[in-house]
C-alpha cells in the first residue's frame, strides 16, 4: 500500500509532534508515523499524576539494555524510552528546563542561546508550563542547599544555572499533562495532519540520486510505503533515529556492508557520540511525613576543578511520588538476565510481588518518610556508540553509552555524592530528618562510596548525540538539521545535540522539533 504526503515525520514524541504541527500550520499535508498507541488508549499519559503509572505500563515503554558497562560493574543498564503519542514526554516527570546559556553557546553558529530562545518561547506559548506550589519539604531542602552555597532562584529558564536551586518548570495544567502531543496535536486538530499509530518503521527509501522519497513500515500486519513530496523528517529519538538510518544504508559503510545493507551514503558519525546523564540516588529517612508528591526542585552546580559551566545536577526526590513504580520497573531489569527479562513472565511476577509489598501498611508508612537526593552527571565527557546487530528492524542494536569511560566523569559523580551528603548534614536537613539509608554503612569509606556509585548508577533517560549537528567530518546533520550527503532528509530530535544540555532534554527536544520544521518550510520556498 502506498500513499503520499508533503512531509512524513517518523516519531510522535516530544520533538516529532512539535515538528509535525509546525509543518501542518503552513497548510502542508503531514503524516506522523508512531510505533506506539494513541494517548487516549492509555489515559494515564494524559494525567499529570499518571506518570508513575505510565512508567510501569509495558505498552508505553521501549525496553532496551546496554552492552555490559565496565564503569558500572560490568552491568547491562536498562535504557528504556517512551512509546506512543507523546513519546517519552508521555511518561516522564514533566520537567521543562531549557538548560544553561553555555549549553547552547557551545553548539556554535545558529544555535547559541540568543538564537534558540525565540523557539523556546514559541513552544511555551502553546505548552503553558508552570511551577508547582512550595511545600514544607521543598522549602526545607532549599534552606539546606542554601547553607552549602546554592543560590535560590525563581526562574530556572533564563539561562543562568550557576550554582542555583529552584522550582523547575513543568508541563502540566491542573490535573492534565501538557506534553507536545496534547498541546500541539490533540488540542489543535488539523485535517491536514494525520497521526498513524502502530507503525513500525523499517527504513527510509532513497532514489539513485541519494534523495529520500518515502518511508517503508509495517502497519496492521501490512507492509506499507508513505511517500514524501517535500521531505522525510526523522524524530524517532536518540536511540531510534540512528538505527533507522543504519538500516536504511546511511551510516558507517563497513557496518552496513557487514549486514548486507546497500550503502546509500557512508556517514561514519551515525550512531557515534552517544552520551547520557547517569545518576545515583542517596536515600534518607525523615522524622516526619514528606508533604510532596512530585520531584520539583532542580539544583545545578559545577564539580570539576576547572572553572566553567554547571556540570552536575541535584534533584530532591520524595519517595512517595514514584518509588514503588520505579522499583517495579527497575528491579526486574537489574535482577533478571536479559533473555529472561525479555520473555516477560518473570518481570510481571516480580512487579506483582513488589506492588504487593509496597501496599503493606508498614511499608507505606515507611515510604512516606523517605526522601532522596539524585546526583546527576550533567556534562559527561564519555562517549559511546549505537550500532545495528543485523539487517532486521526488530532486532535490538548494540548500545554502549560508555558510562564513566572517562575517569573524570566518575570523579565528578563521587564529588556529587559528597555534595549531597553535605546538604543532608545541615541544620535545616536535620530538622526534617536525614538519617542516611543509602549508601548508609556501605558508604563509610571512599571505596564503599565508589562501589555504591558503580553498582547503583542508572540512566536518567537523557540520551543525546548520535546524529550530531556540526561542521566537521563526524557531524551527521548540518546546522539546518539536513542529513549530510542526502537530499530531502532531516533529523529533528535529541540525537542532533552535539553536547547535551546540563538539564533535562524534554524542552530542548521540543525546541529542536520547531526549528527543524521552520528550516524545512524555509528551504522549501
Amino acid at each position: 500500500m502506498i500513499d503520499e504526503y508533503d512531509y512524513v515525520v517518523v516519531g510522535g514524541g516530544s520533538s516529532g509532534c512539535v515538528a509535525a504541527a509546525t509543518l501542518a500550520e503552513s497548510g502542508a499535508r503531514v503524516l506522523v508515523l508512531e510505533q506506539g498507541d494513541r494517548a487516549e488508549e492509555t489515559p494515564e499519559t494524559l494525567r499529570s499524576d499518571g506518570y508513575k503509572d505510565a512508567f510501569v505500563n509495558d505498552r508505553l515503554m521501549i525496553e532496551r539494555f546496554s552492552v555490559p558497562q565496565t564503569g558500572c560493574g560490568k552491568r547491562k543498564i536498562f535504557l528504556g524510552s517512551g512509546r506512543g503519542a507523546g513519546g517519552s514526554g508521555a511518561i516522564n516527570a514533566m520537567v521543562y528546563t531549557r538548560g544553561s546559556r553555555e549549553d547552547f553557546d557551545a553548539w556554535g553558529e545558529g544555535w547559541r542561546w540568543d538564537d534558540v530562545v525565540p523557539d523556546f518561547e514559541a513552544v511555551e506559548q502553546k505548552l503553558d508550563p508552570r511551577r508547582r506550589e512550595p511545600t514544607s519539604f521543598t522549602e526545607t531542602c532549599i534552606r539546606a542547599a542554601e547553607s552549602t552555597g546554592f543560590r535560590r532562584k525563581a526562574d530556572l529558564n533564563d539561562g543562568d544555572l550557576s550554582r542555583v536551586l529552584g522550582y523547575e518548570w513543568m508541563n502540566y495544567r491542573g490535573g492534565e499533562r501538557r506534553n507536545s502531543y496534547v498541546a500541539f496535536v490533540k488540542d489543535a486538530p488539523r485535517p491536514n495532519l494525520e497521526l498513524r499509530t502502530g507503525a513500525r518503521v523499517r527504513r527510509v527509501l532513497f532514489d539513485r540520486g541519494r534523495t529520500a522519497y518515502g518511508v517503508e513500515y509495517d502497519h496492521d500486519g501490512v507492509r506499507r510505503t508513505s511517500k514524501a513530496k517535500v521531505e522525510v523528517v526523522l524524530a524517532a529519538g536518540t536511540l531510534e533515529t540512528p538505527r533507522i538510518l543504519q538500516l536504511s544504508g546511511v551510516g558507517p559503510g563497513a557496518l552496513c556492508a557487514e549486514h548486507d545493507i546497500e550503502v546509500v551514503h557512508d556517514l561514519r558519525g551515525v550512531g557515534a557520540n552517544l552520551h547520557d546523564h547517569p545518576n545515583v540516588t542517596l536515600f534518607f529517612r525523615a522524622s516526619r511525613e514528606i508533604d510532596c508528591f512530585y520531584p520539583q526542585l532542580y539544583g545545578f552546580l559545577r564539580l570539576r576543578e576547572t572553572p566553567g559551566e554547571p556540570d552536575s545536577c541535584l534533584v530532591f526526590y520524595p519517595a512517595r511520588s514514584s518509588l514503588k513504580e520505579g522499583m517495579m520497573r527497575m528491579l526486574p531489569a537489574m535482577a533478571l538476565p536479559e533473555a529472561m527479562h525479555n520473555a516477560g513472565t518473570a518481570p510481571r511476577a516480580m512487579r506483582t510481588a513488589i506492588s504487593g509489598l509496597f501496599e503493606r501498611p508498614f511499608v507505606e508508612r515507611f515510604v512516606r518518610n523517605v526522601w532522596g537526593i539524585v546526583v546527576i552527571l550533567g556534562k559527561p565527557k564519555s562517549r559511546g556508540t549505537l550500532r545495528i546487530r543485523s539487517p532486521h528492524p526488530l532486532d535490538a542494536p548494540a548500545i554502549d553509552p560508555a558510562y564513566f569511560a572517562e575517569s573524570e566523569d566518575f570523579d565528578v559523580m563521587l564529588k556529587g555524592v559528597e555534595a549531597a551528603r553535605r546538604i543532608a548534614k545541615t541544620d535545616a536537613a536535620k530538622e526534617l530528618g536525614a538519617r542516611e539509608l543509602l549508601p548508609g554503612p556501605m558508604g563509610a569509606t571512599a571505596g564503599g562510596v565508589a562501589a555504591f556509585v558503580r553498582n547503583n548508577s542508572m540512566t536518567t533517560y537523557h540520551y543525546a548525540g548520535t546524529c550530531a549537528l556540526g561542521d566537521g567530518p563526524d557531524s551527521v546533520v548540518d546546522r539546518r538539521l539536513r542529513v549530510r550527503g542526502i537530499d530531502r532528509l532531516r533529523v529533528a530530535d535529541a540525537s542532533v545535540m552535539p553536547i547535551a544540555p546540563v538539564a533535562a532534554l524534554n524542552a530542548p527536544s521540543m525546541m529542536i522539533g520547531r526549528r527543524a520544521a521552520r528550516f524545512a518550510l524555509e528551504d522549501a520556498r
